[in-house]
């Protein structure tokens, strides 16, 4: 009988001693389990790309420069200026500003579409953009079907594609423009607006209504064929936080390829770059004439625009296309 008992305390002991073990191996588990999770959850991918633009994990000195809440394009919500954006914006005006900034951006958002036309992004998706400059070293580079095969193709100021599709595709869903560089769009196409002062502004207002701004520092069009539902207007404390995050001061202003590069960097996952820089033999002319562009190094700080699209090319955040000529 004492045998009997003290093999069933050993029974007891050990099934008690197994019951606590497997409580806290299940219990350890879910908290590796929800660990785990957590893990997977806080490190889930921006996008559906192999690298992702946005990931500020990969690059501290992307990191210091690049601001995922400012604010890209103007909306009838975001129209007020903080008052160091509004000082600085204005002193760029090449025009005497008689017109109330207030009375004019209020005159915008009835008129044209106040939401975005990116907001597609997620882990699943990878927005591929082709950001196409005006470089002579375009010209015999093949580019055309690589460029045309990218989600957003986003073009700069008068750049043609007729004539021209062999080297620079005919593709275009973004056309960067302001007004003395303004053309034609097709239906299709969105016109992302780049104001420099406020005169541009009341030109764009002017070109779908009235039509009677035909001058700013030069002559400019009346009217632009395109559509007035794919208007999008940069906001002006985007064109500063360029200047200051990116441009580090350097220059009055950045350009406007310079713009449109770190534009794409906020709306893209994914950002290949041609017809940026000089031909091979250092001169820097548009593909579609021999005029030589002028090099405005002390306007736009452009040698410095240029160190750092190396560095972004460095850093693995755009891959650069430099072409054969």
């Amino acid at each position: 009988m004492i045998v009997l008992l003290k093999r069933l305390r050993y029974i007891t002991v050990l099934l008690s001693s197994t019951t606590i073990m497997l409580f806290l191996y299940f219990q350890n588990s879910e908290m590796v389990l929800t660990y785990s999770s957590y893990i997977f959850v806080s490190e889930q991918a921006l996008c559906g790309c192999h690298i992702c633009v946005a990931d500020q994990g990969n690059s501290s000195w992307f990191s210091e420069r690049y601001k995922p809440t400012v604010p890209l394009l103007l909306n009838s919500t975001n129209t007020d200026l903080h008052a160091n954006v509004s000082m600085w914006w204005k002193e760029l005006q090449d025009v005497p500003n008689i017109s109330n900034y207030t009375e004019v951006v209020d005159q915008l958002f009835p008129l044209f579409p106040d939401e975005e036309h990116y907001s597609d992004a997620g882990p699943e998706r990878c927005r591929t953009c082709a950001v196409v400059g005006n470089s002579g070293n375009l010209l015999g580079s093949n580019y055309g079907p690589l460029i045309d095969f990218h989600d957003f193709v986003i073009r700069i100021n008068k750049g043609p594609t007729k004539g021209y599709e062999k080297n620079v595709g005919n593709k275009t869903t973004h056309r960067i423009l302001y007004p003395e560089s303004a053309v034609d769009l097709d239906e299709n196409t969105h016109l992302v607006f780049f104001p420099f002062k406020v005169l541009d502004m009341q030109w764009l207002i002017s070109a779908f209504t009235t039509k009677n701004i035909t001058q700013t520092y030069t002559e400019v069009p009346s009217t632009i064929k395109a559509n007035k539902d794919k208007v999008m207007i940069l906001h002006p404390e985007f064109i500063k936080y360029v200047h200051d995050n990116w441009s580090e001061g350097h220059g009055r202003y950045p350009s406007t390829g310079f713009l449109t590069l770190i534009f794409a960097l906020h709306i893209c996952d994914k950002v290949n770059v041609f017809g940026f820089g000089a031909t091979s033999d250092r001169n820097w002319h548009h593909y579609f004439d021999e005029t030589l562009a002028l090099f405005e190094s002390n306007i736009h700080g452009a040698d410095f625009e240029n160190k750092t699209i190396n560095w972004l090319q460095q850093e693995n955040k755009i891959m650069m296309y430099k072409g054969w000529t």
